[in-house]
């Protein structure tokens, strides 16, 4: 990489980052390009060299977000190992990203905007629904193995994540309760572990 493109790459991330602080402090509406820029360190100019607008802004900051999540989030299926071990190593990746400050903010700054910008809103929510596709995957490995009885693998993907997200991100999001020790991480875990495969585990 030249030091030109380099430095342009430096500013493009310092602009994101910016935009990032000042959509959580302020809101999207109350968030002009010009504090933007003032915070990032940079000129107006430079950020509309990279993004034409607020809402190009915010989906490049859900985007980027749910890119760094799914690049994590692959779980390679293993015919030689139980079921249950699997999942808990799926299900311990999870809970570290969702209970995890950066996406806990960037779904809190999605959600302020749901009734002002429900589109842009709409559209941000797709992309973090994308970052589901590695247990998606690894389901449909499972049932082609046939260790799974699956109908709609994408169903049972959300089913398995929702038995963890309803102690340990959603109650979070919110501040209604903290996140979980690691105690009971690894209790949630294991419940959603045994409810999902008593669903769909096929017995020997």
């Amino acid at each position: 990489m030249s030091a030109v493109k380099k430095l342009t790459e430096i500013k493009r991330e310092s602009v994101l980052a910016a935009a990032s602080t000042e959509f959580r402090a302020n809101g999207f509406a109350a968030t002009s390009m010009d504090r933007i820029a003032s915070t990032a360190g940079v000129s107006k100019r430079t950020v509309y060299n990279h993004f034409t607008s607020k809402e190009e802004l915010f989906q490049s900051i859900t985007q980027n977000l749910c890119q760094s999540v799914m690049e994590v989030s692959v779980y390679p299926y293993d015919s030689n190992l139980p079921l249950d071990e699997q999942l808990r190593h799926i299900g311990e990746q999870e809970m570290a990203m969702i209970t995890s400050e950066e996406i806990l903010d960037t779904v809190r700054m999605i959600t302020a905007e749901s009734f002002s910008s429900p589109k842009l809103t709409l559209e941000s929510f797709s992309n973090i629904q994308d970052s589901e596709i590695g247990v998606v995957k690894w389901i449909n490995n499972a049932v082609m193995d046939g260790r799974l009885s699956v109908a709609d693998p994408v169903v049972a993907g959300k089913q398995f994540i929702a038995l963890i997200k309803e102690f340990a991100f959603w109650p979070q999001l919110y501040g209604i309760k903290p996140i979980p020790a690691k105690k009971d991480q690894a209790e949630i875990i294991n419940s959603a572990i045994g409810m999902f495969l008593s669903t769909y585990e096929i017995k020997q």
